[in-house]
């Protein structure tokens, strides 16, 4: 039997199958993670984790005869990547099984921050209705969308903003080759254009902070941030001061720089909609993530191949 390395939980319906199948052990039970992989890491030959819990370089260290590493999530930034592939420790994720969900997150936190529903929802709850009217929003159809990492999930936004008649331009490192969309090479003059600026691009060091205040204040006062990649995608010290300052007209947030720490700055700002990291998180994709995870397991035993390799 497989021995497997599990770095930390994940549903109980998972972590049973995992134990089911699998000789497995969980790191996270261990007394001293650490002292532990030093004195038996040798033993294990694959490893399952996720793009919470990852697996830092010093892990890898004491994992000598690992030989797989698959990953619960879309994000890699929290895995030793490099050191994985100086190793030749192939990598695999959970792609697209959970493009749907995130860009109907996505287009909810548009909607959302726009017509300003979950502050209504406040409004109504402390009993403000019956003395004073509710401000107006910000009409959603018809607006601009500038789309930061147009892969599998911001295809999945442009299609349901299509619906609402949305122009769409984006913005990648580069330009894709047959491309129907409009490519801009500037991500703040894609900001000067957009009404709404939709993160979707990966986390890591090639984003960190990608979005800052230049690209913040050029989205304008009534611009709307929404990001539903990674929180070290965004300058969050900007974020807050330019939300402060009104700058920048309001956001939508699913992730953040050090999560589950959300800034109390921002969660006392009413045009800021606060998300806990929930783009995935419907029932039906999250058990697409974990048979998909087990796939990869029981693929790389078999064959010795991956079946999402990143």
């Amino acid at each position: 039997m497989a021995t497997v390395l599990q770095i930390g939980p994940l549903t109980e319906r998972f972590n049973r199958e995992l134990a089911d199948r699998y000789a497995v052990t969980p790191l996270w039970q261990q007394a001293d993670p650490l002292a532990f992989l030093r004195e038996q890491g040798d033993q294990f030959e694959l490893l399952a984790t996720s793009a919470r819990f990852g697996c830092t370089v010093e892990q890898l260290a004491h994992l000598p005869n690992l030989k797989a590493i698959c990953s619960f999530g879309v994000g890699y930034d929290a895995i030793a990547v490099d050191a994985a592939r100086d190793r030749g420790i192939p990598i695999s994720t959970t792609p697209d099984v959970l493009n749907e969900c995130v860009a109907d997150l996505a287009m909810g936190l548009i909607i959302d921050t726009a017509r300003r529903m979950a502050e209504a929802d406040r409004f109504v709850r402390a009993g403000s209705w019956p003395n004073a009217a509710f401000p107006l929003g910000r009409k959603v159809s018809g607006k601009r969308l500038g789309i930061v990492g147009l892969g599998r999930i911001g295809e999945a936004v442009v299609q349901r903003a299509s619906g609402f008649e949305m122009p769409m331009r984006y913005h990648n490192r580069k330009p894709i080759p047959g491309c129907a969309h409009t490519y801009e090479a500037s991500l703040i003059e894609l900001a000067r254009w957009a009404d709404f600026l939709v993160l979707t691009c990966p986390g890591g060091a090639a984003t960190q902070h990608l979005v800052g205040r230049e690209v913040l204040e050029a989205l304008g006062p009534q611009g709307i941030l929404i990001n539903v990649a990674r929180g070290s995608v965004v300058d969050e010290a900007a974020l807050i001061a330019v939300l402060q300052s009104g700058a920048l007209g309001g956001a939508g947030l699913d992730v953040y720089a050090a999560e589950p720490e959300v800034p109390a700055a921002l969660r006392e700002l009413d045009n800021v909609l606060l998300l806990p990291h929930i783009g995935s998180a419907s029932e039906e994709t999250r058990l697409q993530m974990e048979l998909l995870v087990l796939a990869n397991l029981q693929a790389f035993i078999d064959k010795g191949e991956l079946l999402t390799p990143l």
